[in-house]
């Protein structure tokens, strides 16, 4: 089973790849839940990363039903991805009536080509599990992260065992939210390709002078709190995985 680790940085990829993750999702804006990170970030991260380096393509946080200029957007950020060596994207588009959409999925994907695209949580608010299922193979993607429409892989096992029974190899099932060495066995055996993690710790800024009361923006971080990935909490799910 792979293993997989959500990075918003240089340094979180290197702790990524120590602690023994086979992939790196790279991501920018943790506040927003992950959007396209920058190009030299892209960059950096292909030149130190010797596993696997697939590219998050989000042009906003929120929902998941895009503008067309939105698109167009995702369509540049896809051929940057694809020229700084990055070996696959992570996407994902709805329609307003919480369908997958189809049509500029797969122009997505064929767009990426010859990398693979994989689809990102935008799975978990579709309205049906199942329906979503079957349309996210006829686009082509390789792989879905989902919870199992559920705020917690966790809590969402059940339906993660009947999506991959339903996918039956013809589509990887990676899960993904809340998965930490205190629960990663129970990811196993039930038919999951892979596993999904930030593993992140949240480290205090060396600032030393603080001014209080002015934030940069309404985020969730406080101003002088930064959030990398700890390579013990990922080497925990690691060794939870990879032992028999």
């Amino acid at each position: 089973m792979f293993i997989e680790v959500c990075a918003y940085s240089l340094e979180s990829c290197l702790t990524a790849q120590q602690a023994g993750a086979n992939r790196v999702e790279l991501c920018g804006s943790l506040s927003e839940g992950g959007t396209t990170p920058s190009a030299g970030l892209i960059k950096l991260a292909r030149q130190h990363l010797s596993i696997q380096l697939f590219v998050m393509i989000r042009p906003r946080g929120g929902d998941f039903l895009y503008s067309a200029t939105e698109l167009d957007v995702m369509r540049a950020d896809i051929a940057i991805a694809k020229s700084l060596g990055a070996d696959g994207v992570v996407l994902g588009i709805l329609n307003a009536d919480g369908t997958i959409d189809e049509p500029h999925t797969r122009e997505m994907i064929e767009l990426a080509h010859p990398m693979p695209v994989a689809f990102h949580r935008a799975f978990d608010m579709a309205r049906d599990p199942t329906e979503a299922l079957e349309a996210v193979i006829r686009t082509g993607a390789i792989r879905i992260l989902t919870s199992g429409q559920h705020p917690s892989a966790e809590s969402g096992l059940a339906v993660l065992k009947q999506l991959a029974e339903q996918a039956a190899g013809r589509i990887e099932i990676m899960a993904g939210v809340g998965i930490s060495g205190h629960n990663a066995g129970i990811f196993k055996g039930i038919g999951l390709d892979a596993v999904h993690l930030s593993g992140k710790s949240s480290l205090p800024s060396p600032m030393i002078y603080r001014r209080p009361n002015i934030q940069m923006a309404s985020a969730v971080l406080g101003e002088y709190e930064r959030i990398e990935a700890s390579a013990d909490a990922i080497k925990s799910v690691v060794n939870q995985i990879t032992n028999q």
